[in-house]
């Protein structure tokens, strides 16, 4: 993170896009001497900002990294308890980790992780997150909700309306945005975001739970690996144009504390009809893989007020309307029936 100097330096020259800026002026606004402004500046351009500057002309805000600095990410955020403070790394092995240990530390609700690239990511029932650096973006919240644990589940399809809202509203066309039930994003029927919640509880009521995000904004479908690529995309791909990623990190921010306040008040009925609002499979024929192997095939009938998904396994010899509560979905191509 920049020093708190830095920052304050970083925010003097954004006040004056297109004015060259003192070193005079700046070491009265800051209270420092020259030297020490020379000394934040360079700072700055230790991380990749680029200021012009030259004897008696003053420093110049000319370029800024694609990074996603707690200082880039919080300009301009307007949240009042996300991300409002920001653990960066420039590489991590897993910020569900790292957020995780914060969380036992006793960091407070809201705080976020953030890092450019993982080595180890990870994905729901065990899989692997692809994490290469400075394309996408990788986070994980800390929550300290008032929940039950028979409720906490909820907080799964909550994040993926969450981030299908983000998308949503940083995509041409909002009605390539779906939510594949629980909470995977797909754009134009390809996952772009992967979602995964862990939690400490105490008794029957939730500690802290671990929200992990990770979305991919600028890394080109191409280069996915192949176990991925064929039902994966980013934005940028799909899109065909670069995803500014702080702005869309600030997005994120802002629709998660929308989505988690209104859980936190009403729980997951008040939240039902705008999931439904992108639930991709309503409708139609699904299978269903357990952890253990097994299958089960029917129609995607609704989601219920707890998040449970409703499979419809009615036909002519009988069957009925069974609720699911965990496993893999996938839709049932006409080839495969």
């Amino acid at each position: 993170m920049a020093s708190e100097g830095a920052t304050r330096v970083l925010e003097f020259l954004d006040a004056a896009p297109d004015q060259a800026c003192s070193g005079a002026a700046l070491s009265e606004h800051l209270g420092v001497s020259r030297a020490q402004i020379w000394k934040h500046v360079e700072r700055l351009r230790g991380r990749g900002y680029t200021i012009d500057g030259e004897p008696g002309g003053g420093y110049l805000l000319t370029g800024r990294p694609d990074r996603l600095y707690s200082e880039e990410v919080q300009a301009g955020l307007t949240t009042k308890w996300m991300a409002r403070e920001i653990h960066y790394f420039d590489e991590t092995d897993s910020t569900n980790r790292v957020a995780f240990d914060l969380a036992r530390q006793g960091a407070a609700h809201g705080t976020t992780v953030i890092a450019e690239g993982q080595t180890a990511g990870r994905g729901r029932l065990g899989r692997s997150f692809f994490s290469p650096k400075y394309l996408n973006i990788y986070t994980s919240i800390v929550l300290r909700p008032k929940l039950d644990t028979s409720q906490a589940p909820t907080l799964i399809p909550a994040t993926g309306l969450a981030v299908s809202e983000a998308i949503a509203r940083t995509v041409s066309d909002p009605k390539t945005v779906e939510i594949k039930w629980p909470n995977d994003v797909l754009v134009n029927g390809l996952k772009a975001c992967g979602t995964l919640m862990e939690m400490s509880a105490e008794a029957t009521q939730v500690d802290f739970a671990i929200l992990g995000i990770g979305v991919n904004l600028n890394v080109e479908r191409s280069d996915l690996p192949d176990e991925f690529r064929e039902r994966a995309t980013s934005l940028r791909t799909h899109e065909g144009r670069e995803i500014p990623r702080a702005e869309f990190a600030r997005q994120l921010y802002t629709q998660l504390e929308n989505v988690l306040d209104t859980h936190q008040s009403g729980g997951f009925p008040a939240l039902k009809s705008r999931y439904e609002e992108r639930f991709a499979m309503l409708g139609k024929q699904i299978r269903v893989s357990d952890m253990d192997g097994s299958q089960r095939v029917g129609l995607a009938h609704g989601i219920t007020a707890d998040g449970a998904l409703e499979l419809d396994q009615r036909s002519e010899s009988g069957g009925e309307i069974v609720r699911v509560l965990a496993g893999d979905v996938t839709l049932v191509r006409p080839e495969d029936r």
